[in-house]
């Protein structure tokens, strides 16, 4: 009578038809992601942390933001939308600020007072009760086509158009379309306020 552990010694066992098939669906599950999230990150929405204070109080370091990289490839960006750009100085680097100023206009700061002209004949004065810490220079921005001037709303501690110029259209990434956290604070176009969009 032969002896069935010696039969089997030293043979591997082998993978089942169905190890082999949940492997495979595994693989392409996997790939399907890819697929979907991939275009999803790149042409529609892509995640965005907070880091600094630039835009206190609205936006604190540390909050995950959404961000609308959609809607500008069909509208321009308006004046009071918190936007998501490439630094012009280092756009390897991400910054989020708020649109003050648009295209051809001028932007006038006078003790903490933001006044937009444009063409010379209309004034507009932005309400910005909003913002806690104003800054204090005297000075007018002029803007050409395509250009933006975007400031924090924390303008005492916030890297700027008032630093490093315009913002130029095509270094918009998108707009922030919600906030998911802090859970507390999670909303829909979160820093939107109806008052200064014009």
């Amino acid at each position: 009578m032969q002896d069935n552990s010696e039969k089997s010694a030293g043979i591997p066992p082998q993978n089942t038809p169905g190890q082999k098939h949940w492997f495979r669906e595994a693989i392409e599950l996997v790939l399907l992601a890819i697929l979907i999230v991939g275009p999803i990150r790149i042409f529609i929405i892509n995640p965005f942390v907070v880091s600094g204070s630039s835009m206190v109080p609205t936006f604190k370091s540390g909050e995950y933001l959404v961000v609308d990289k959609i809607t500008y490839r069909f509208e321009s960006p308006r004046r009071g939308d918190v936007i998501i750009f490439r630094y012009p100085k280092d756009p390897s680097k991400f910054f989020i600020k708020r649109i003050v100023g648009l295209p051809n206009e001028s932007v006038v700061l006078n003790n903490g007072a933001v006044t937009i002209e444009k063409g010379g004949k209309k004034s507009l004065a932005l309400d910005e009760s909003y913002i806690k810490n104003k800054s204090s220079e005297s000075v007018t921005y002029m803007l050409s086509e395509n250009q933006y001037f975007v400031m924090g709303d924390n303008r005492i501690s916030s890297s700027d158009s008032r630093v490093w110029g315009p913002l130029d259209r095509d270094l918009i990434v998108g707009r922030a379309l919600l906030r998911l956290l802090p859970i507390t604070e999670a909303s829909v176009f979160p820093g939107r306020h109806t008052n200064d969009v014009q």
